[in-house]
C-alpha cells in the first residue's frame, strides 16, 4: 500500500515524530501540511515550518508550510482551507502537536497547566473537527492522535495529573469521535510508542543524551503510523495502538536498526502492564 497522492494535515510537524511521519509520507509521494508555530529558528529546537517543507520535497512529497497556533480557531480554519485548496481534499489528519511539563499539582503554574490543555486536549480537538467535513469526501480517512491508551491507574497521574490530564484528553477524542464518524467510514485511532523516542523533549525533561541512548529514533512512529494509514479506515477505528506491535503485526521482528544503541531501552510513559507482556523485547520498564 502506498500513501502517493494522498494529502495529511500535521499538526507540529517541524522536527521529531511529526516530521518523521511527514517524511515517512513523502517518500510515497504524498502531499503534506506542516501546520507549526516554528517559522524561525529556535536555539534549543530544530527545525521550522519551511526546513522541514524542504525536506519532505527532498523526500519526493509536496509541502505546504503554515504558521498556525492551534489554539487559535480561525488560524486551524485557515491553514485546513489552504491545504484542501493547495492538494484538493484532506485524507488524513495527524494530531502530533502537544506540550509537556512533568510536574506535581503544587509546581504547576495555572499558565502552563492551560497550554498543556489547550494544545493537547482542545487542540486535537479543534483540528480534529476542523479537518472532518473534508475527511467525509475521502476514499480512506483517517485521524491519527499521537496519545496513550486509556490506562486509568493513579500511577499515571500522581506525578504530573496535568500533563496526564491533557494528554487523555487527546485519547479521549479518541475514544469519542471513533465512535461519533464510524458510520461516516472514518478511521480515529491513537498512537504511542513502547519506549522513549529521541525527540527534543526526550533530551530536555527526561535526562539528557543518556535517555536518548536508550530511546528508538522517530522513524519507528513514522512506520507504525504509515501501516495504520495503509489499513482500511471502515475496519481499523478506535484502537489505542503501540508502535511496535503495529509493526508486528506487519511482519516486523527486527527492530535493531530503530534502536541507538545496544542494550535495553527505556519504556514510555502510559504504556499499560499487558503490553509488557505481549512483547519480547528488552525494556527498562521506569515508568
Amino acid at each position: 500500500m502506498s500513501l502517493q497522492g494522498k494529502t495529511l494535515f500535521i499538526s507540529g510537524g517541524s522536527r521529531g515524530i511529526g516530521l518523521a511521519i511527514a517524511l515517512r509520507a513523502a517518500r510515497d509521494g504524498a502531499n503534506i501540511t506542516i501546520a507549526a508555530k516554528t517559522a524561525e529558528p529556535h536555539p534549543k529546537l530544530p527545525g521550522t515550518i519551511y526546513t522541514a517543507a524542504e525536506e519532505i520535497e527532498r523526500a519526493g512529497g509536496r509541502a505546504l508550510p503554515v504558521v498556525c497556533d492551534i489554539r487559535d480557531e480561525e488560524q486551524v480554519g485557515k491553514a485546513v482551507a489552504a491545504t484542501a485548496e493547495k492538494f484538493g481534499g484532506i485524507d488524513i489528519c495527524v494530531n502530533n502537536a502537544s506540550a509537556i511539563q512533568l510536574t506535581g499539582t503544587l509546581e504547576t503554574d495555572m499558565k502552563r497547566y492551560d497550554l498543556m490543555q489547550q494544545i493537547n486536549a482542545r487542540g486535537t480537538f479543534l483540528v480534529s473537527k476542523t479537518c472532518i467535513p473534508h475527511l467525509k469526501s475521502a476514499a480512506n480517512p483517517h485521524i491519527l492522535n499521537l496519545s496513550p491508551p486509556l490506562d486509568m491507574k493513579a500511577k499515571w497521574f500522581r506525578n504530573h495529573v496535568a500533563y496526564t490530564m491533557a494528554k487523555f484528553g487527546m485519547s479521549m477524542c479518541t475514544l469519542g469521535m471513533s465512535a461519533e464518524f464510524a458510520r461516516d467510514g472514518i478511521a480515529v485511532n491513537s498512537l504511542w510508542p513502547l519506549t522513549t523516542i529521541d525527540t527534543a523533549a526526550v533530551r530536555n525533561l527526561l535526562g539528557g543524551e543518556s535517555v536518548a541512548a536508550q530511546s528508538r529514533s522517530p522513524e519507528i512512529m513514522a512506520d507504525a503510523a504509515h501501516a495504520v494509514f495503509c489499513r482500511p479506515a471502515r475496519e481499523t477505528t478506535g484502537n489505542f495502538f503501540i508502535d511496535e506491535e503495529v509493526l508486528r503485526a506487519e511482519g516486523v521482528t527486527d527492530f535493531s536498526r530503530y534502536a541507538l544503541a545496544e542494550g535495553a531501552l527505556i519504556s514510555d510513559f502510559f504504556v499499560p502492564d499487558e503490553v509488557f507482556e505481549r512483547t519480547s523485547t528488552e525494556v527498562k520498564r521506569v515508568f
